[in-house]
């Protein structure tokens, strides 16, 4: 049975704790717009009619393998909803994530480090919990600063090769499209993200996605 709430996907906590996002795996993510206003367009007998906004994001969201080829992703069933974004994203086993591929063998202190936020000594900001910048701080503050969005100075490595960064730039791309056009426009901050672990929960999520427009009520 599809774990369902009230109509409403479960989609548990914001980051799974200790877990690599850089690894090949499916993942449920789901991004919403800052105070859930509907700038992408708007639903109609169950039909969703997308806003020069939801154009360009279904663009750039499409795009995605092409611009991380390296990282061997696949975009499945997908859906922008006014208010929020719904997809299912594979991860493939890639060069920064297959430890017995030649490149993470001649650089594993590297691919570790890039993957997990361990320091570097480079002064390269990252956003190791889900676009939230860090810096050299304690644990306790780092926590706190991760889970309200406070970004500050950081000395870790890259974290350019995992889940984290493919919303980060996507928000990014979307957030300057608005700009350069005008438009009014914020995301909410973070995102929702789940494992998928089953493929009954991946047809699960699957239908769950393409039903959404017929569930929206206005």
């Amino acid at each position: 049975m599809c774990p369902l709430f009230r109509n409403r996907y479960r989609i548990g906590s914001k980051r799974r704790p200790g877990y690599d996002y850089s690894s090949a795996g499916k993942y449920f993510i789901t991004i919403n717009t800052k105070n859930k206003y509907p700038y992408f367009g708007s639903i109609h007998n169950g039909k969703m009619t997308l806003s020069d906004l939801g154009r360009y994001l279904k663009n750039e969201w499409l795009k995605t393998p092409e611009i991380r080829k390296d990282m061997n992703i696949v975009v499945d069933e997908f859906v922008i909803m006014p208010d929020h974004f719904h997809a299912i994203i594979f991860i493939g086993k890639n060069r920064y994530n297959d430890i017995k591929n030649p490149y993470y063998i001649k650089n594993p202190y590297y691919c570790r480090n890039a993957m997990h936020g361990v320091s570097t000594g480079k002064s390269i900001g990252i956003t190791p919990m889900h676009g939230v910048s860090t810096g050299n701080m304690t644990s306790s503050s780092f926590m706190n600063n991760a889970m309200h969005g406070v970004s500050t100075v950081n000395k870790f490595g890259p974290q350019s090769k995992n889940l984290a960064s493919i919303m980060r730039g996507l928000k990014s791309v979307v957030t300057t499209y608005s700009k350069q056009t005008k438009q009014d426009f914020a995301w909410q901050p973070r995102y929702h993200d789940r494992i998928i672990r089953t493929n009954i929960e991946l047809q699960c999520i699957r239908k769950y996605i393409r039903m959404n427009p017929e569930k929206w009520i206005n």
